[in-house]
């Protein structure tokens, strides 16, 4: 249980409330137990046909407890839910701290319907964590000391009489019950966690499915899980009816043993046959206390499956950490001197992990050199697999482990924080996501400050201003999740617009024009060269479009330098960029050799 231990730490500034709980807990348990007791000494004395006046403050003990014990059991809910739920908030934020930065390195070997159910459903099954198995058991023990006294008070055989009831309704009852529902909790998050990622695969992958005719095959899968998650939940309802029976039983068995030896009492004349059935009642109903704890105990190896669950991610050291003592990083990033580059990598060199016993592949990047200057504009072409989108993760700080140097400003760049190398570069990665909302808000992202005239000039310049103007809701369109009622280019656009937004001074766009036609891309760009006149553009493709436009045209091959330089004259030179330049234009195909 050394997972729940961790998790009980995070409640440790909650605990004033935890308390708060239990006191109201007991207070609702002990109006309960005064009810009964005051209500079986009138209806007891009632027999006898006494006075009115003898009954008067049992009768006002009645009413006192019956109303009193509504407002505790209200308060003691609204108490224990509202720390419930500040519990699992910061379950939450401290979820999402802990994986912010495992992004993208540590968690692309995640399946996205796993990561969801870990945030979800393995959250919220920690929900019964705090609900029962902190505020309980307390309550349960200050009812039993409560109970066990008074009981002793009447005679010394009645309270180790009761208080081995209630260790057995308390104690002995959940352990066994936990031990009869071992498997079970652990098998339902596995099984819940499955079902999840079948579902996301299914709903994410559908057009494909039904494109190949195989969305019976995933059906068949889903109803499978399906029917072993309801096995599972059988299973755990028949161990709960079996809880139900044996707390009953407990309670009886208790109640029963209290009457056994407070009868030959009454008989010797200790107290009267009324204080028999007051007795009786009062541990009949403490044992509303036990009630909890055996579903608890029972909740527990699910609780601990989800906790291990969350722990496996965040225990997970992440690919990249920041420096204990980072170099401020200027906005907008200029070089200290005219003559350091922006981005300078020499013999770069790297390979991505490999996963298990998987052989690692050759490096995406091998010994590269490279150097960006300031207010330049660059291209970085080559043909898939090539490494430029590698170069790109890299200098976001995606990932770390290479060999040679990587500096930004004339820096090494592990020598700043993360966050601030993705401040000051705007990029505008190849596979762009949109948040379900309007189209709007997907573009307040950028800056929640931008005004109306701000959006409309980047929208222009990236080519959508006529496409959203022309919707009948114009800005305040529902685009779907992730932008589904988007086409491939709109939704390319939207998000080249959402960076535009920031007034970036240095961009960096990969693949910003795979999915436009022709004149809507040499639109796009000859705008975008407009707008960053001044400023740092680098884009990468393999789309070679309008390259005469870019001061410079860098050809990678195997992770690797090919050639670079102008447009024309690399095209005169006839080398690797001629080659991919008449396999997109028609032209001769030049092949070494020949």
């Amino acid at each position: 249980m050394r997972e729940l231990r961790r998790l009980l730490r995070l409640a440790r500034p909650h605990w004033p409330e935890v308390l708060l709980a239990a006191v109201l807990g007991f207070a609702t348990v002990g109006a309960g137990v005064g009810l009964m007791a005051a209500s079986a000494f009138i209806i007891a004395s009632a027999a006898l046909h006494p006075s009115i006046a003898e009954l008067q403050v049992a009768i006002v003990g009645v009413r006192f407890f019956g109303i009193s014990r509504g407002v505790f059991r209200y308060l003691e809910r609204l108490v224990s839910h509202d720390l419930t739920f500040r519990i699992l908030a910061s379950i939450r934020t401290w979820f999402f701290v802990a994986v912010e930065p495992l992004a993208p390195a540590r968690l692309s070997i995640l399946r996205s319907g796993d990561l969801l159910a870990r945030t979800l459903s393995d959250v919220a099954a920690l929900e019964n964590l705090y609900v029962r198995a902190l505020a309980p058991p307390l309550v349960a023990v200050a009812v039993t000391a409560a109970t066990t006294l008074f009981l002793g008070w009447h005679g010394e055989l009645l309270a180790p009489a009761y208080l081995a009831a209630a260790l057995t309704a308390g104690v002995a009852l959940p352990l066994l019950l936990r031990r009869v529902s071992r498997g079970l909790g652990d098998g339902e998050r596995r099984t819940v966690a499955r079902l999840h990622v079948t579902a996301v695969d299914l709903v994410q992958g559908l057009p494909d499915l039904l494109a190949l005719g195989r969305e019976e095959e995933i059906l068949r899968r889903l109803e499978t899980l399906g029917e072993e998650l309801v096995s599972i939940q059988e299973r755990s309802g028949r161990t709960g009816g079996l809880e139900t029976a044996l707390s009953g039983l407990a309670a009886t068995l208790g109640t029963a043993a209290v009457l056994a030896l407070a009868i030959p009492m009454v008989r010797e004349g200790r107290f009267g046959g009324v204080t028999l059935a007051v007795l009786a009642l009062a541990a009949l109903a403490s044992f509303e206390a036990f009630q909890p704890l055996p579903a608890a105990a029972r909740s527990l190896e699910e609780q601990a499956a989800a906790a291990r669950r969350l722990f496996e991610i965040t225990d997970t050291p992440p690919a990249v950490e920041d420096p204990p003592d980072p170099l401020p990083l200027p906005d907008p990033p200029v070089p200290r001197a005219p003559d350091i580059p922006m981005l300078a990598a020499r013999r770069l060199r790297f390979r991505y992990p490999s996963d298990g016993p998987t052989p690692p592949g050759p490096p995406a990047l091998d010994r590269l050199d490279l150097e960006l200057s300031p207010g330049r504009h660059v291209a970085l072409v080559g043909p898939s697999g090539s490494g430029k989108s590698t170069l790109l993760n890299l200098v976001l700080r995606f990932w770390e482990g290479w060999e040679g140097s990587l500096e930004l400003l004339g820096e090494d760049i592990r020598r700043y924080r993360a966050e601030d190398v993705r401040r000051v570069v705007t990029v505008v990665p190849q596979r762009v996501h949109l948040f379900t909302g309007t189209i709007r808000e997907n573009l307040l992202l950028a800056d929640p400050g931008a005004t109306p005239e701000r959006l409309e000039a980047a929208a222009r310049t990236a080519r959508i201003l006529d496409f959203i103007e022309g919707l009948p809701e114009g800005w305040d369109t529902w685009i779907g999740e992730q932008g589904l009622t988007l086409s491939g280019g709109e939704r390319q656009r939207l998000a080249l617009a959402r960076s535009l937004v920031r007034r970036p001074s240095w961009l960096v766009l990969d693949e910003p024009t795979a999915n436009l036609d022709r004149d809507t891309e040499r639109e796009l760009l000859d705008a975008l060269h407009r707008l960053m006149e001044s400023g740092t553009l680098l884009v990468i493709t393999h789309r070679l479009v309008r390259m005469e436009l870019f001061d410079e045209i860098v050809v990678l091959e195997r992770g690797r330098v090919a050639e670079r330089g102008r447009h024309d004259a690399l095209v005169r030179r006839g080398g690797p960029y001629r080659r991919l330049w008449d396999l997109q234009n028609g032209g001769p195909v030049l092949v070494e050799g020949r």
